[in-house]
């Protein structure tokens, strides 16, 4: 009883399909996927030097003032 046969597996895994369907899964397995790229993106941009990550939020930050000026105007 305290593990699971892989009968056990295939019958949970009919009861998801059932419930959920295949388009549901599709597009959950999808943006699991672009998550996960996005996380391995952001983990080897903070291996950039400082001086990069900096520039690019100063840059951030110009177009921010640019756009609330143009915004007040």
């Amino acid at each position: 009883m305290g593990s699971f046969s892989i009968w056990h597996w295939i019958i949970v895994l009919v009861v998801v399909l059932l419930i959920f369907g295949t388009k549901r899964l599709r597009g959950a397995g999808r943006d699991l996927g672009e998550a996960v790229k996005g996380f391995k993106k952001g983990m080897a941009d903070d291996d950039a030097p400082a001086g990069q990550l900096g520039d690019q939020s100063r840059e951030g930050e110009r177009k921010a003032e640019r756009d609330s000026d143009s915004v007040g105007r």
